[in-house]
């Protein structure tokens, strides 16, 4: 690695740790002031009908008031609950029973969708679309419970509404054990002249908490399969310029808008031709996400009648129950609404052998150990030639730099000094680096990998009871065995709780992240230069801190096998490495 190769990684991490200061003191703040003028200011909320523009709503209310505006049928399933607005036939109040909010005993389940008129309402409207064509049933529609009770699984809904002008509109809902919820729609026409009519479907969201909206690593936003490709777009994408709409045209489509775990995707009749839409309706100074398709119309003859079947997922992103529907209804790439990444062709792999490992040792934290020594071991051959040629580099360090001194006059006689020394000892000064690049894709693709399975949310492993969350301890309570809560600190609680929080696990990254660049040899570098790269692993410990338990475990874990490796590779060849100078120490005994 030359110098100016590493002039621009220490421009790199400096850039990163500035990056990283200007979220902490200036984002994170702003954001915070945001969430609570939100709190004290809901936003109104809107309604938007693919026919019709939106139109102001009152203020926002309860979750509670919302709910009974209209008359309701419950949703009960084993992994659902919730209730059906019979005004409108809306999909707008689901909860995920088999998920829970926080890991408290207690929380309550995560909520899926949620009514219009409250904050960040989240909901699905299903329904016929034609031009002059009078009394089509809207989001105000009153219908009628013709069948059924409640929503569950072998026990279907209808409903039914007249518009009073020869059509009549039935609707039997359907849903599975699990999220997929089956709509068929009739419209029979009793009236003396024929109709032409095409279906929709349409998920909105209108506006987006401050802790969903912004997120670097994962996508969140609208997605689907459209024209032959994955379509995403984040909420910021589609809200520049006022808002804006993306507009498909596709056959053996899906579309919806996720999160980070949870989807609300909508899927027409398979082979469907579909006009697909994502927009950012603004309305009242709201942010009004949408994604909507219509499909092909159908002409109605008097005395006729014509069905639609279309389906909605609203759940959970488990990747095997996106592929078992994928198969089972012909969902074209629906397991991509996870977000694979640019490197999908090592993550999707990745992913499969990691839930292979999980399904056998029954632990995620264990199985992400196992994982990390599987890559490892992939990478021993590679690894292993890199480590020595940094161990010979090492080795060779004392002679580089008597050289140094003694031509230190004489550039080109320095040079070609070193150069006869890197062929005489059999060093490749570039061997360190290439393995390096070849590993950088895929330890790329796991931190993906562990950033988007939802297996990681709220699994224990050890002290820790989610490994989807930031480490909980601090050092500023010696890691709990002081009873006190740094955060409510007068004026530098926040401070201690976020830039400066640490917990166990960052400060053991830090420390073997220590070990492994202590090992490195630092050839060529000013002492300067030096002493900003043994401030490196500090640097990164605070960065790494708010990352993933899951994803310290991994980077923790790899690091000591790193230094395992790197430690033999020095004991083989004899160089002085800074364990066993520290084995010295404490022993008393000269270092071998």
């Amino acid at each position: 690695m030359t110098e100016d190769n590493r002039n621009l990684l220490i421009f790199g991490v400096c850039a990163a740790v500035l990056f990283v200061i200007y979220q902490v003191w200036v984002v994170e703040p702003a954001n915070k002031r945001r969430q609570a003028e939100l709190k004290a200011h809901p936003p109104a909320a809107a309604s938007v009908m693919p026919s019709a523009p939106a139109l102001a709503a009152p203020p926002a209310v309860t979750r509670a008031a919302a709910l009974a505006a209209s008359p309701r049928v419950p949703v009960a399933t084993p992994a659902l609950k919730g209730s059906i607005s019979l005004r409108g036939a809306r999909l707008d109040d689901l909860f995920l029973t088999k998920y829970r909010q926080t890991t408290a005993k207690d929380s309550p389940p995560v909520e899926m969708l949620r009514p219009e008129g409250t904050t960040f309402p989240w909901f699905v409207d299903f329904g016929w679309v034609g031009q002059n064509v009078p009394g089509l049933p809207g989001p105000n529609t009153v219908w009628t419970l013709a069948q059924g009770s409640t929503l569950a699984p072998g026990q279907p809904l209808v409903l039914t509404y007249a518009n009073g002008q020869g059509l009549t509109f039935t609707r039997k809902i359907d849903v599975d054990p699990n999220y997929m919820f089956t709509l068929t729609d009739t419209v029979a026409n009793t009236g003396a002249q024929p109709v032409t009519l095409a279906p929709y479907g349409s998920v909105q969201r209108q506006g987006v908490p401050p802790d969903i909206g912004n997120s670097g690593v994962v996508h969140v936003g609208t997605v689907g399969y459209l024209d032959g490709r994955v379509r995403a777009f984040k909420y910021k994408d589609l809200s520049k310029g006022g808002g804006q709409t993306e507009e498909f045209n596709s056959a053996g489509a899906w579309t919806g808008i996720t999160d980070k775990y949870w989807l609300a995707a909508l899927i027409p009749n398979a082979g469907e031709q579909v006009h697909a839409v994502y927009r950012d309706a603004k309305n009242a100074g709201l942010d009004v996400y949408e994604a909507n398709y219509t499909g092909v119309a159908r002409t109605i003859a008097p005395g006729r009648q014509v069905s639609s079947t279309q389906h909605l997922f609203a759940g959970a992103k488990t990747v095997p129950l996106l592929e078992a529907y994928q198969s089972k209804l012909g969902i074209a790439h629906f397991d991509d609404a996870v977000d694979w990444g640019m490197f999908w062709f090592l993550t999707r792999p990745i992913f499969a052998f990691l839930e292979f490992i999980f399904h056998y040792v029954g632990s995620f934290g264990v199985a992400i150990l196992l994982l990390t020594v599987c890559v490892r071991l992939a990478f021993f051959p590679i690894a292993n030639k890199q480590y020595e040629s940094m161990t010979k580099m090492k080795k060779v360090q004392p002679l580089m730099e008597d050289l140094r001194k003694r031509y230190k006059d004489d550039p080109a006689k320095q040079q070609q000094e070193i150069m006869a020394l890197y062929q005489r000892e059999k060093v490749n000064p570039l061997a360190g680096c290439l393995p390096i690049l070849l590993q950088i894709p895929v330890f790329f693709s796991l931190y993906k990998v562990l950033s988007v399975t939802i297996e990681m949310r709220h699994a224990p492993f050890l002290a820790f009871n989610d490994l989807s969350a930031r480490d909980p301890t601090t050092i500023w309570n010696l890691f709990g065995l002081i009873p006190w809560d740094p955060a409510h600190a007068p004026l530098i609680g926040p401070i201690l709780d976020g830039t400066l929080h640490l917990g166990v696990l960052p400060l053991c990254y830090g420390i073997t992240m220590y070990l492994t660049t202590s090992m490195t040899p630092q050839t060529g570098i000013d002492p300067t230069q030096q002493k900003i790269f043994q401030l490196m692993p500090w640097f990164f410990m605070f960065i790494m801190a708010p990352f993933a338990v899951g994803l310290l475990i991994y980077w923790t874990w790899s690091n000591v096998l790193t230094t395992l490796q790197q430690y033999v590779m020095m004991r083989r060849f004899k160089v002085e490495n800074p364990i066993d100078q520290l084995l010295a120490r404490l022993t008393g005994k000269a270092a071998k």
